[in-house]
């Protein structure tokens, strides 16, 4: 029983770690085409009423979009330089469009030559990838600004310390105004106005949106959500890009959205790996109305987010509306998220951060890895110090477990007599067992906690790990200059010796063979199974969880080798003591302890 007990929880734990295997190496969603750069992209709307009359609205329909077919303007459009300590880019004055940001603090790869990391981009090209405002004429004719608008522009640059006024006169009486400001990060504030002179009111929509022109390159982990994101009043959704597409070409054709909810708390957004882009209401209690949209462009997939008050607004002669909004764009770092949810009362913004289904334990890890960084300078020095912190936190636990385990040991030979004695009768031999282990006052499932506790803490510190960015790129010691990804070694070109680059399927880097190698001599303390298959089973073990963690992040494998090692040692002196008290010879001495207890005839 206490075999099989083990056996399941080490198939547990190699079910786990072969799912994460699985979808990790899942296909990824192939990148489409760009559209023509000389093509010019469509203005999908919020939900808007049908225009009276017969007239075409903007946003007839939910999510649609209003081609602008234009020819390409003669004069270029006028810019404004986007400038603070973190970020760089510009806004186009022709469209209201914020259509580049770089980010000053990130590079792509850790090469020092290696170019910065380019967040958004402007439509038309490639990488497509923009935020901008705008108003729909829910009355269809009320003349509004689009995407060959030229505004005014009061101010410039945008920085910090110094925000822009763009203006915009319709010609019918109504004036648009809008004013962006910047602060020393990330957070975009924008507070859109329409004052109407016009002796008639108006019905107007203001909207603000976050355009991608293109699916981007997903890493396709099961563990890791890309796509959609939002937090409405407490609520997180995540729906993936192919979701999405499901969602609004199927049972959400007629809504025109793949995801739409009105809330007076939260946010929207799109969601990377390591970077966010988020619409939120800037002014609390503003109800906002959400969507998540994909607009099929021939055969070029789009996707949008958009938030717009629920319904239009009527805009009486001589009055003034305004829609305040804010817009995040840069790197999904943990304790920013954390200040603009505090600060700002953005509702559980550090949730665009995939903590996962142990989030109670892996932000916890994740401030406890920082906090030792900080002292140290090393996050793999941190990595060592919080293992060896968990394992002195976990000790009373694990003593008892190990103690279990190494007096199942010193009982190995009078339980194989058991099995051999009664094994034609399964009832007799499990009774004969049970008063065994209550006559050695031993729990044969003890020893399987360590195991089942390891899972959890295993999970929440590969998730640190692998989603946080502070992770990104951090150095250890030696070849390893990225704890977030896999050791590049390989046994099989001998450690780069050898010109020869083999198949991923081949991937044995050191820390992997270590973790392995430790793994082997940590199941050598182990009392052995008695069934000669699930020797088999135990002895292969060490080799499959090698190769199968050699493509994990290198901090990962690490953490699991040090984790061993101080396993190794801790059950290896309770053992010793163990068996000096019941007069055995001690496991590093080579015996089996069969002095420990006398066979009954």
């Amino acid at each position: 029983m206490d075999q099989k007990r083990l056996l399941a929880a080490i198939a547990l734990s190699i079910g786990i770690l072969l799912t994460f295997e699985v979808y990790n190496r899942s296909q990824n969603p192939a990148p489409v085409a760009p559209p023509p750069a000389a093509s010019t992209a469509a203005v999908p709307l919020p939900s808007t009423p049908a225009a009276p009359g017969g007239a075409a609205a903007p946003g007839a329909a939910p999510g649609a979009a209003t081609a602008v077919t234009a020819a390409p303007p003669a004069v270029p459009a006028r810019m404004v330089a986007v400038e603070n300590p973190r970020v760089q880019g510009r806004i186009s004055a022709r469209g209201l469009m914020l259509e580049s940001l770089i980010l000053r603090d990130y590079r792509e790869t850790i090469e020092r030559n290696s170019p910065l990391v380019t967040l958004l981009a402007p439509r038309g090209t490639p990488e497509g990838y923009f935020g901008q405002w705008g108003w729909t004429a829910a009355d269809g004719r009320t003349r509004v600004p689009d995407n060959d608008t030229d505004w005014e522009v009061a101010g410039g640059p945008l920085t910090a310390t110094n925000p822009v006024i763009f203006t915009w006169d319709n010609g019918q009486g109504q004036v648009f105004q809008a004013v962006l400001s910047l602060d020393a990060n990330y957070m975009f504030h924008m507070q859109q106005r329409v004052v109407n002179n016009a002796a008639e009111p108006v019905q107007l929509l203001p909207w603000a949106r976050i355009r991608r022109e293109r699916t981007p390159q997903v890493a396709g982990f099961f563990i890791l959500h890309e796509g959609f994101i939002a937090v409405q009043d407490g609520r997180l959704t995540e729906i993936t890009y192919t979701d999405g597409k499901k969602e609004q070409t199927g049972p959400r054709r007629a809504q025109g959205s793949a995801w739409d909810n009105e809330a007076t708390e939260g946010w929207a957004g799109l969601s990377d790996k390591y970077w966010l882009t988020a619409l939120t209401r800037a002014d609390d209690g503003t109800r906002l109305r959400s969507a998540f949209r994909h607009i099929q462009d021939g055969t070029v997939d789009r996707w949008q987010v958009d938030v717009a008050p629920p319904a239009p607004v009527t805009i009486a002669p001589g009055a003034t509306d305004t829609l305040a909004t804010r817009l995040f764009a840069g790197a999904k770092e943990v304790r920013l998220l954390d200040d603009y949810t505090d600060r700002l009362r953005i509702q559980n913004l550090d949730k665009a951060i995939d903590f996962g289904w142990f989030y109670f334990i892996t932000k916890p890890f994740f401030y406890g890895l920082d906090w030792l960084f900080v002292l140290t300078g090393n996050m793999g020095i941190a990595i060592l110090i919080f293992t060896l912190a968990l394992k002195i936190a976990f000790f009373p636990l694990a003593n008892k477990a190990y103690k279990s385990m190494s007096r199942m040991r010193l009982l190995a030979p009078k339980m194989t007599e058991i099995r051999e004695r009664y094994k034609e009768e399964p009832q007799k031999m499990q009774a004969e067992m049970m008063s065994l282990y209550k006559t050695e006052k031993i729990n044969p499932a003890s020893g399987c906690l360590p195991i089942l506790i390891q899972i959890p803490v295993f999970f929440a510190l590969y998730k640190v790990l692998f989603v946080t960015i502070e992770m990104r790129h951090a150095p250890f010691f030696g070849w390893i200059r990225d704890l977030s990804a896999p050791d590049p070694t390989n046994v099989f070109n001998l450690f780069g010796l050898i010109p020869f680059d083999p198949p991923t399927f081949l991937h044995l880097p050191a820390w992997a063979i270590a973790m392995g190698l430790t793994m082997y001599f940590q199941q050598k303390l182990n009392p052995q199974p008695p069934d000669p298959i699930q020797q088999k089973i135990f002895q292969w073990m060490p080799v499959i969880f090698t190769f199968m963690l050699a493509s994990f992040p290198a901090g990962l494998v690490i953490y699991w080798t040090w984790n061993n090692l101080l396993s190794i040692t801790q059950q290896w002196y309770i053992m010793r003591l163990d068996a000096k008290a019941k007069g055995a010879k001690p496991p590093s001495q080579g015996g089996t302890g069969s002095g420990a207890v006398a066979v009954k005839k």
